[in-house]
């Protein structure tokens, strides 16, 4: 599974951290916390543990961190009798652990609890709270927004005299986005490239597919349990390759081929990149970055779409397991992580994006991002989100897609290639599983 925005965890750095914390260990009545992140990240998911130890020290916190394949692993657990308690669930994967009833059904505690319920939903995002509706159930609560936009270098972008827009409801369009890609493009005499106007740090399909997002179409219908694929589409057709001649003619952005060996996220370091597509988790990358002046901007909208730009829910979210023998301190958990108080920690943080309003619009989010001026791109993100797809069958349709969409990203065929046997697959693939 490609999961680059929540960059899987780089060896043993961040699992000997959380082996050193003082809410790990082997406490066989502390509630399992199974999750997954980077370094950094699982710091900022300590403090969260510790401040809820604090506040309820008669609930321990066991951390377990996740390897390569997060749902393989929770499988593996479940099937094994050792369900952790609580686990991370991932907009994409969640929907086959709700369908084998791994995961409970979270209306167990808001209905108990109709005023939290409510404070709860008036201060969140309909678009990451549904997504994790499954079958009617509530089978997660979101903890953080990851949706994707644009990082962009103020330095090059003011030498060329690009303004870009600031704000998801006056987003740039398809023509004004490929012209400040081409001005921002350098090539030396033997026309090697020395500068890419645009270079992209998430999956390339999942990207391409958000051009064609924009382009008026989504990409699944519906979004959940969806029935079929819109890849026929030709609005959805032309956003996706308008993403694929970015690199394979009109040569702004580094090959599908290129990018197997350059780092996006080097190239935008290093300025060789005025462009970056990625979502907030490579914002801890960059702002410790001595001399890289950058901020963020909206991905652009095609004819078909618009006016304003749209981006992924990208959102992951806390659940329980339905085997759990520790489900009201578990829920004690989520309820503090997913509440104001754990999104407050989050938010000033500066590692996540929080998924309450009143977190996201705190003095804490503004000054862990006070060197970004259009925060607009942040606070606004939840609310211009859109689901991919939730469906229990999506590694099987990943699969597919990644196969056929490939070939357009390579130039091996034309977009509307894909309304021929990938999208006949993937609908049937869909409509036997209804």
């Amino acid at each position: 599974m490609g999961f680059d925005r929540r960059t899987l965890l780089r060896g043993s750095a961040a699992a000997a951290l959380l082996a050193a914390g003082g809410c790990s260990g082997g406490d066989d009545d502390a509630v399992t916390f199974f999750f997954q992140a980077r370094p950094e990240e699982a710091r900022a998911r300590l403090r969260i543990i510790d401040e809820f130890h604090r506040r309820r020290p008669d609930i321990k916190i066991r951390t377990i961190m996740s390897g390569p394949d997060p749902l393989q692993q929770m499988l593996t657990y479940c099937a094994g009798g050792k369900c952790p308690d609580v686990m991370m669930a991932w907009e994409l994967l969640y929907a086959g652990l709700a369908d084998r009833g791994v995961l409970v059904d979270l209306r167990e505690f808001l209905d108990r609890d109709p005023e939290y319920a409510a404070r709860l939903r008036d201060d969140g995002y309909p678009a990451l709270r549904d997504t994790f509706v499954w079958n009617g159930g509530q089978y997660a609560l979101p903890e953080q927004w990851s949706g994707v936009f644009l990082y962009y270098n103020r330095k090059l972008f003011a030498e060329a005299g690009i303004q870009p827009p600031t704000s998801w409801g006056s987003a740039w369009n398809y023509d004004e986005f490929l012209t400040a890609a081409k001005a921002l493009t350098q090539r030396d005499a033997n026309g090697r490239t020395n500068r890419w106007g645009f270079a992209d740090a998430w999956v390339p399909f999942y990207s391409a597919a958000l051009f064609g997002m924009n382009n008026g179409v989504e990409w699944f219908s519906p979004p959940v349990r969806p029935t079929r694929t819109n890849l026929g589409d030709p609005r959805f057709a032309d956003g996706l390759q308008f993403y694929a001649d970015l690199a394979v003619r009109h040569r702004v952005a580094p090959t599908v081929g290129d990018s197997q060996s350059i780092s996006a996220q080097d190239l935008f370091r290093s300025g060789r990149a005025a462009m970056l597509m990625g979502g907030h988790w490579l914002y801890s990358e960059f702002i410790d970055h001595d001399g890289l002046d950058f901020d963020v901007t909206v991905l652009p909208v095609g004819p078909h779409g618009g006016p304003g730009a749209i981006t992924d829910v990208g959102s992951t979210g806390l659940a329980i397991a339905a085997a759990s023998p520790r489900r009201e301190q578990a829920w004690e958990f989520v309820k503090f992580a997913t509440g104001p108080e754990g999104q407050a920690i989050i938010a000033a943080s500066g590692l996540f994006v929080p998924v309450l309003q009143s977190a996201m619009h705190s003095p804490g989010f503004a000054t862990a991002h006070r060197a970004v001026r259009n925060l607009e791109v942040f606070t606004e993100g939840p609310a211009n989100s859109r689901s991919l797809a939730v469906t229990p069958l999506w590694g099987k349709v990943e699969s597919l897609l990644d196969r056929g969409c490939n070939r357009v990203l390579r130039g091996a065929a034309q977009a509307d290639s894909l309304s021929g046997q990938t999208t006949t697959d993937i609908d049937q693939l869909l409509r036997a599983a209804v």
